[in-house]
């Protein structure tokens, strides 16, 4: 018998001319006791295990309780680590084997109860940590209690560094991890970890100036740190190496927290994903003398995704700025600079346009929050140059129609959907009425009705324009006339086309009319054109249509103008029940920003 399980002895003769038995009998019989016999097997070895765990346990404890008695009978003094703080001559780690398991003894020593008007020590903490990397399941044993000496004792020749761990609010960190290592000798070193109050209490710390490396971590929360004075990089660091001099206190505080999650997109205004897109990226925390934390980095977005992403960016205010030699940024959203709380999810939104000359961002803030303001009016202006657009609006525009009708989706510049009536062919870049015969067909309406535009997300817009603003007086009063139609499909069974009062009755004749809300909340949309004449020798003529709209992927609060000639110019922005801003500002090569509070 086994631990109380009996053994049996099985014998079999099997005859199956005289038994009986069949070749199915024979296997079923057989598959029944490998049944049980693994099963008896599993509860043999389940015992086993859990035999060896309890006697692995019971040898554990008896190894750290042996460990204490040890510690208890050394000389008060000699409580300490051979390579730690308070110094003494016992190994911080050791392993230890017990009953045939080899065990791992890990030590922290600590001195208690602080005096901060003269450095003195009353006990030590001492905490004994056991444990078994070969045990399955194995908890480790953790022994805690204190050492004290018969008086008072002080802490010699030696000095104490109190240091206090806070997050980004200065509420105290318990549990960080602070490693103190001597620059000056490699054998003081010191690991442990805050308590409550975020402090952390080192008593006994042989004296030097700027020899102490500090570094503060915990897990998930960012990295603090002292610096050497003249080290590569950083001659002058804000928070040196540690001095301790004897038989004084010196307090050093840090800042660590929740790392947080940042995620870059770079979109076209129509919120398709635009790759390889380069920028930088600089945060505002120092850890010397023009010395960044996180310094200006070069990075670069998917080529297929247009994403860069990361999950532990510490909490900070960065700025962006463009790098890329193929796509100007038009907007960014937030605004740049922007703040990265602790423990957060940031999404950040670049909005590029293909590169085209000079190109000045404007964004227009508000002075009392710093929040963008949407809706202001900014002109830029110069001889020869006179532009007029308006923050967090987006504008689609056609001014090409010669490739002709056939075109359903928005692609082609140069192409429309359907046209009847009109020549897009003869006068280049324009919509004219067709001729018949060598002359205009008067009192008859041309139309043409243009590809579906894609403005990325639902949208809401804004305003209806084209150019020229004025017609041909012999071609007639309303001679150039649109209308306007959205849907939130890109294949609606049928366009509405509606004009300014948002029904089919109504007609756009004036440029910049305001486009009806009844288009509001749509993805798509189309124009028709109306042309016609009362003089069979003129005709009217389109050059440009546009039309504004507010997306998800517009940026609130700015503009760009682009293609500029290098120069001076004149920068006004108007917003209503605000000071109308309005100065000279340069534009020289490339791509540039200003930014206006209002």
């Amino acid at each position: 018998m086994l631990l109380g399980f009996p053994m049996y002895t099985f014998y079999m003769h099997l005859d199956l001319r005289k038994s009986g038995f069949s070749l199915i009998e024979v296997v079923i019989g057989t598959a029944i006791f490998l049944i049980v016999a693994l099963a008896t097997y599993g509860a043999f070895t389940s015992l086993m295990q859990l035999a060896n765990g309890s006697q692995s346990r019971t040898l554990a404890v008896e190894l750290a309780d042996e460990q204490f008695e040890i510690i208890r009978n050394l000389p008060y003094t000699s409580v300490g680590l051979s390579n730690g703080i308070p110094q003494g001559v016992l190994p911080q780690t050791q392993t230890l084997t017990r009953g045939g398991v080899a065990f791992t003894v890990g030590l922290t020593v600590r001195n208690i109860n602080l005096s901060t008007s003269s450095v003195q020590a009353s006990d030590k903490l001492v905490e004994v940590n056991v444990t078994c990397p070969a045990c399955q399941d194995f908890q480790p044993i953790v022994l805690t209690g204190q050492v004290s000496p018969a008086n008072l004792q002080s802490a010699g020749l030696g000095g104490a560094l109190s240091i206090q761990v806070n997050d980004a609010f200065g509420r105290p960190v318990p549990g960080a991890t602070v490693k103190v290592q001597s620059l000056a000798t490699s054998s003081v070193q010191n690991t442990d970890i805050t308590d409550n109050n975020g402090v952390l209490q080192i008593i006994g710390v042989p004296p030097g100036a700027n020899v102490y490396r500090i570094i503060v971590t915990k897990s998930g929360y960012s990295t603090n740190r002292t610096y050497p004075i003249g080290g590569s990089g950083n001659p002058n660091p804000s928070k040196p190496d540690s001095t301790v001099l004897n038989q004084q206190v010196t307090n050093i505080s840090f800042a660590i927290d929740r790392l947080s999650s940042l995620t870059i997109s770079s979109v076209s205004p129509v919120c398709a994903a635009v790759g390889s897109v380069h920028f930088s990226m600089v945060g505002t925390k120092t850890i010397g003398t023009g010395v960044f934390k996180f310094p200006s980095t070069n990075i670069v977005t998917n080529s297929s995704s247009g994403l860069w992403a990361s999950s532990t960016m510490e909490w900070d205010t960065y700025s962006i700025t463009p790098t890329d030699t193929v796509y100007d940024v038009a907007g960014i959203n937030p605004l740049s600079p922007f703040a990265l709380n602790p423990n957060n999810v940031q999404n950040v939104q670049l909005v590029v346009l293909p590169k085209s000359g000079n190109s000045l961002l404007v964004t227009v803030e508000n002075s009392a929050n710093g929040l963008p303001i949407a809706g202001a009016t900014v002109e830029l202006q110069k001889a020869g140059y006179d532009q007029t657009q308006i923050t967090g609006q987006g504008y689609m525009s056609q001014n090409d129609w010669s490739g002709g009708g056939g075109q359903d989706l928005y692609s082609n510049p140069a192409q429309y959907w359907a046209g009847f009536g009109v020549d897009t062919a003869t006068s280049t870049g324009n919509i004219v009425l067709a001729q018949a015969f060598g002359h205009y067909t008067t009192n008859a309406t041309a139309t043409l009705e243009s590809s579906t535009f894609d403005t990325g997300t639902s949208s809401n817009f804004y305003t209806f324009n084209w150019t020229p603003a004025s017609q041909p007086p012999l071609a007639g009063a309303g001679s150039v006339k649109f209308q306007f139609a959205s849907s939130p499909s890109s294949t609606p069974a049928t366009w509405t086309y509606v004009g300014p009062d948002g029904t089919p009755n109504s007609y756009f004749s004036v440029p910049g009319s305001p486009v009806n809300v009844v288009n509001n909340g749509n993805e798509f949309a189309r124009y028709m054109a109306y042309l016609n004449t009362n003089t069979a020798t003129v005709t009217p003529m389109i050059s440009n249509v546009s039309f504004a709209y507010t997306s998800g992927c517009i940026p609130p609060g700015q503009v760009i103008f682009q293609g500029l000639p290098a120069g001076t110019y004149t920068l006004t922005v108007l917003k209503s029940g605000f000071t109308t801003y309005s100065a000279s500002v340069t534009v020289g090569s490339g791509w540039q920003q200003q930014t206006i509070q209002l």
